[in-house]
């Protein structure tokens, strides 16, 4: 049964990480410092740019985080892969918002598009997932979507058909 909020703060995100929210051997975001955003704005089931679902949220960015001292030394810069990593964790929480059961893993990304940089002085990224498909059958659980994520409103990554499926095991 899909859920009827549509939006969750980061103690709901930690409370996802936990798996207390979808229950125990579901959907589960990563603790921090792997969880990548603070706050789900909006998610649905039908909405977005193909009427398959969606998902908004944000992440702020602090010079602190834990990434800017290592990558890279001197040129500090949040490493693409981890905005990637949010918007699969934000296709993963899709599935199990909808009520859809089993542990998210991560199948691919199809093509992915890097414009922008994250520096430290950049205050806020908007993750925005947007779903293609979302198939559930007795055999596959999986969502298929296109996401981009902005910096301070500007598209800096853009990815094509990345794919999340959710198993029992």
């Amino acid at each position: 049964m899909t859920m009827t909020r549509t939006s969750f703060d980061k103690e709901d995100l930690l409370a996802c990480a936990r798996g207390e929210l979808f229950g125990p051997g579901n959907a589960q975001l990563p603790e921090p410092p792997m969880l990548m955003m603070d706050r789900i704005t909006d998610i649905s089931a039908e909405g977005g740019l193909h009427g398959k679902g969606h998902v908004v949220a944000e992440f702020d960015i602090h010079p602190e985080l834990w990434f800017f001292p290592c990558h890279f030394p001197g040129n500090p810069i949040m490493p693409g892969c981890l905005g990637l990593d949010g918007l699969w964790q934000l296709t993963g929480f899709n599935l199990g918002w909808r009520g859809w059961q089993g542990r998210g893993y991560a199948l691919g990304v199809g093509e992915v598009k890097l414009t922008g940089m994250v520096r430290p002085d950049r205050r806020l990224l908007r993750y925005f997932v947007d779903f293609t498909k979302a198939i559930q059958t007795r055999r596959l659980t999986m969502g298929v979507a296109d996401g981009r994520v902005e910096a301070d409103g500007e598209t800096i990554y853009e990815v094509k058909d990345m794919k999340v499926a959710l198993s029992a095991a």
